[in-house]
């Protein structure tokens, strides 16, 4: 099995000097994957004594050096098998400064040759650019996973069995030095023992044994020497099960875990368990035995790797490296679809699940078992395309528009930025809306400048600014509108009703419609709305500015929210929820003049037209009239939407033409063009 796969290129041909745009990448990825390695060894060193590589300094006694004499498990912080208690052994010497420093610098070193590793494992064929720039990105991806992370953090061994799993079929020859390492990284991580079967379904039954017999070599030699600990690994714990944390903990991706978050316990739950993981494992060898023999290999590790996570009694989260490894599938008949399983499986691993998913009750349950998910679908569903498959290596081609001539030389700025004219991945759009949504969160949160008396005191001084400036351009009458409103109850009602409803609503549905009526505006509109979304970050992060209603002394009647404190220095719960000094530039107007800007363009009936310039007409009166926005707010609103259609037309160039519906000529669809006036 071990030779199924070889790339056939020449050391020289890969690490050599490579001129041109590609040298000039290949150099810039290896820089980051580099600041990348250094920002987490930073994070881990830099951090107090006590809260990083916990599970590592329970082996620490006293005077700082590792103790050779009670249970490993006392504390049951450490999760490894009594192997990897017996293996660390020999550092009995060995300082806890350190032992942290060579720890943290050898698990950095192990993560580099993994990614080298997976690099040279790519299922064939592959283009000279993915050959020359697998090896870096693979590098950073590592270093942005979650699971090396927790791996770093913690001062965990579970880089150690996936890369002894993949030096064993990519790397070292013979019939028996495979399963020696598989055998060894089974004694590390029980469930990698799935990797046998694996084995002796392909071929290499020789290998096959041998892992077997290894795991159980050291397996009993850890009994021999450590019978206490084994006991309580094997027997007490049940294969670990409880050490590191509660098995119904959320960090416990396994199917055991996500039984017991269901409420279901006993022998119900150990019986099912025991059902579903078989039918797992026995899914996820026969796929990965059938692309094995296929000639994706590293899919077939990577799927046998995703069933081990789920029939494991725990798996945590430093252990789920095998779900990113699945990346390597190619799905969908598509060449735009071919983005939609790999992005989905780095957004997985690199983000938490609270950013992958809202924070809506009935997606808890998905939300707590969303890797688990991940991996039960690699293992079982996931319909990746076997090598003989048409569209494996020839998909169904993209097609682009022509381009818009633009009326500055430099424009496009970036025209590998091409339009496309096919619709977008569904999946894909909603998974990266909510994932950006999540980040303009959290971002918006975090521009409180570190605390809230702070950026109160901060903000305020701005508002004040601002108000000076309206007053000298005769422009400050908030107050007078406020009040104005107040004093009518069903105007009142209509402009708190319009600023809570329809800030989100009304994007949303113009994104839909672009989305399924005229996908190529939808993309152009897409990358504008994002444009001016950024632009407004920036705006909250340099300038946090007091809206009229928490501006104390200005008389503004907060007509949403309620009366605020002005004693308290976060004005109740909402600051706990979002920032409320994230008023320059107005979102509120600004989306709302982008849906303007967006429906007087494209909407094909007048009517239609004037309905979306009364939007921002609206929005701009509820956000004066509540209090929520200063009117040089909304001019700040103005000037990002601005920004956001001037970038997007500096990077992509000039909107592209309309396109007529496609005409089938064989088994391609050529679309027929219509020119009309670029924007």
């Amino acid at each position: 099995m071990a030779n199924v796969e070889h790339s056939g290129r020449r050391p020289g041909d890969v690490f050599g000097a490579v001129g041109g745009r590609l040298g000039a990448a290949r150099l810039g990825l290896w820089l980051i994957a580099a600041v990348l390695a250094i920002r987490q060894l930073a994070a881990v060193l830099g951090t107090p004594r006590g809260d990083r590589l916990t599970d590592l300094e329970t082996w620490v006694g006293p005077h700082g050096v590792l103790h050779v004499k009670g249970s490993l498990y006392a504390s049951t912080q450490f999760t490894g098998t009594p192997v990897a208690g017996l293996v660390l052994k020999p550092f009995t010497r060995t300082a806890e400064q350190a032992l942290g420093w060579g720890w943290t610098f050898g698990t950095l070193l192990l993560v580099v040759a993994l990614g080298l590793v997976v690099a040279r494992a790519l299922p064939q064929p592959v283009s000279r650019r993915t050959s020359l720039l697998a090896a870096p990105v693979t590098i950073s991806l590592l270093m942005l996973s979650l699971p090396v992370r927790n791996t770093l953090w913690l001062g965990q061994t579970s880089v150690i069995p996936v890369l002894l799993v993949l030096l064993a079929c990519f790397v070292v020859r013979g019939r028996y030095a495979g399963g020696l390492l598989i055998g060894f990284a089974a004694a590390l991580q029980p469930t990698v023992l799935l990797f046998a079967p694996l084995l002796w379904f392909t071929g290499r039954r020789r290998a096959a044994g041998t892992s077997g017999a290894t795991f159980l070599a050291c397996t009993l030699l850890a009994w021999a020497a450590l019978p206490h600990d084994s006991y309580t690994y094997w027997v007490h714990h049940m294969a670990g099960t409880g050490l590191g944390g509660p098995a119904d903990d959320l960090a416990n991706q396994s199917l055991h875990g996500a039984l017991l978050r269901l409420g279901l316990t006993g022998p119900l739950e150990i019986g099912l368990f025991l059902a579903l993981g078989t039918a797992v494992a026995v899914l996820g060898v026969r796929r990965a035995v059938r692309y094995a023999r296929d000639g994706q290999l590293l899919l077939a590790v990577a799927v046998t790797g995703c069933a081990a996570i789920a029939v494991s009694p725990t798996t945590w989260q430093h252990q789920l490296l095998w779900v990113l490894l699945a990346m390597v599938g190619r799905v969908g008949r598509r060449a735009s679809d071919r983005y939609v399983w790999p992005v989905a499986v780095v957004l997985l691993m690199t983000l938490p699940a609270t950013m992958l998913l809202p924070n809506v009750a009935a997606l808890h349950g998905l939300r707590d078992d969303v890797v688990l998910l991940a991996a039960l679908l690699a293992a079982t569903v996931i319909p990746f395309l076997p090598r003989t498959s048409p569209s494996y290596r020839s998909p169904v081609p993209t097609e682009y528009a022509d381009p818009v001539p633009a009326r500055v030389g430099f424009v496009p700025l970036l025209p590998f930025l091409r339009r496309v004219l096919t619709r977008p991945n569904l999946l894909l759009e909603l998974l990266l809306i909510r994932v950006t949504y999540a980040a303009y969160q959290q971002v918006r949160l975090a521009a409180t400048g570190g605390s809230n008396e702070a950026a109160r005191a901060r903000a305020e001084r701005h508002g004040h600014e601002i108000l000076d400036i309206e007053r000298f351009l005769h422009l400050d009458i908030e107050r007078w509108v406020n009040h104005a409103v107040v004093q009518v109850g069903w105007l009142r009602n209509f402009f708190d009703f319009y600023y809570e409803s329809f800030h989100f609503v009304v994007p949303m549905t113009v994104l839909a419609v672009l989305y399924w009526r005229r996908p190529v505006d939808y993309r152009w509109a897409r990358s504008t709305l994002g444009f001016t979304t950024l632009l407004a970050l920036i705006g909250f992060w340099f300038f946090p500015l007091a809206p009229p209603r928490l501006l104390p002394g200005l008389g503004i009647i907060d007509t949403v929210h309620g009366v605020q404190d002005f004693s308290k220095p976060d004005y109740g719960a909402l600051t706990a929820l979002t920032n409320q000094y994230a008023a320059m530039p107005s979102l509120h107007f600004g989306w709302s003049l982008w849906c303007g800007v967006v429906i007087a363009l494209l909407a094909p009936k007048v009517w239609m037209r004037v309905l979306g310039l009364l939007h921002p007409l609206f929005t701009v009166s509820a956000i004066v009239a509540t209090g929520n926005h200063w009117v040089l707010d909304a001019v700040g609103g103005a000037a990002v939407v601005a920004g956001g259609f001037g970038l997007a037309y500096l990077f992509q160039g000039p909107r592209a033409r309309l396109v007529r519906p496609t005409a089938r000529t064989g088994d391609e669809r050529a679309p027929a063009r219509e020119p009309a006036p670029s924007t």
